[in-house]
């Protein structure tokens, strides 16, 4: 089991796409409307992790599986799959359940594993606009009519994202949770939120992972910084407006409040892991080498994988 304690952040950038669709308003994506901000939920990005793994041959237990008749399985269903609901066997073979945990209240044979691994809901670092796209289809929706219909979607032209997600040492004896476990977790994060098919999708093609930070504490330490997304912010020229921007490029990223507490941290850290895309600038002062300086600095190893 891991031993310990992490702290994640992760920034990926979306254009012309829809991050995180709302099915109760239209799905239209998750706007704070008192201040413009786009938001994206954790489950969200947990999806994004699942499907991810599961194309790199890992079990996942929440996912969807059909009965013969083609209608999905219950929970229920799926847990009699594991020696007739053997939570130790749903813990060996599901890794989603060792990083996430899992309730399932399922008659008396109920569980509830608390999730090592917890992610805030992510948030755009500017403001955004929302578009509604307008279309039509080419084929016909049903039959005698002889022309298409119209159809329509929701998307913002740009957004830049910042998740914030900590994996907590003492919750991961519950669930048996590995270093290798996250290990692969980092890689699905990192791969998936372009590559898995959820993503590929028409209203979805259009994410790119910016820059993923692991903060690795030193065994037995038992405090960490907390709320490192609140110590990032943008840079952008006075002249374009936060509503103006369409790519990576216009902007710098700005580290220069996490680095003067990272200086607090400093003995309490043993090594930090980094992914970072090449077309990603940053704020002077604000490079990883300066933010961390003096603190074990390697590249994710699955990078040269």
């Amino acid at each position: 089991m891991i031993k310990n304690r992490r702290e994640y952040l992760f920034f990926y950038d979306v254009t012309d796409a829809n991050p995180n669709g709302d099915p109760m308003d239209e799905n239209r994506p998750r706007i704070d409307e008192e201040v413009g901000i786009c938001f994206v939920t954790d489950t969200r990005l947990k999806r994004v992790i699942r499907d991810e793994l599961a194309d790199m041959g890992e079990e996942i237990f929440i996912r969807e599986e059909r009965k013969e008749d083609g209608k999905l399985k219950t929970k229920e269903e799926l847990l009699k799959l594991y020696n007739n609901g053997d939570y130790n066997e749903i813990i060996r073979r599901c890794i989603d359940i060792r990083l996430f945990g899992g309730t399932f209240a399922v008659g008396d044979n109920a569980k509830s594993f608390t999730g090592p691994v917890q992610f805030k809901f992510g948030r755009s670092l500017h403001k955004v606009s929302v578009k509604l796209v307008k279309g039509t289809t080419v084929m016909p929706s049903g039959e005698g009519k002889g022309q298409g219909t119209m159809t329509d979607f929701y998307i913002i032209p740009y957004g830049l994202f910042c998740f914030y997600g900590i994996a907590n040492e003492k919750a991961a004896k519950d669930t048996e949770l590995k270093d290798d476990d996250l290990k692969k977790m980092t890689e699905a994060m990192w791969k998936g939120i372009k590559e898995s098919t959820d993503v590929i999708s028409r209203s979805k093609f259009g994410h790119i992972p910016r820059l993923l930070i692991e903060i690795i504490y030193k065994e037995n330490t038992k405090t960490h910084i907390g709320e490192l997304n609140k110590l990032v912010s943008i840079k952008k020229p006075e002249t374009l407006d936060e509503l103006a921007i369409r790519d990576i490029e216009e902007i710098e990223l700005d580290f220069s409040k996490l680095k003067e507490v990272v200086k607090e941290y400093k003995d309490k850290i043993e090594k930090i892991y980094y992914a970072i895309d090449k077309r990603l600038k940053f704020a002077e002062g604000s490079e990883i080498k300066n933010i961390f300086e003096g603190i074990p600095l390697e590249k994710f190893p699955w990078l040269a994988e």
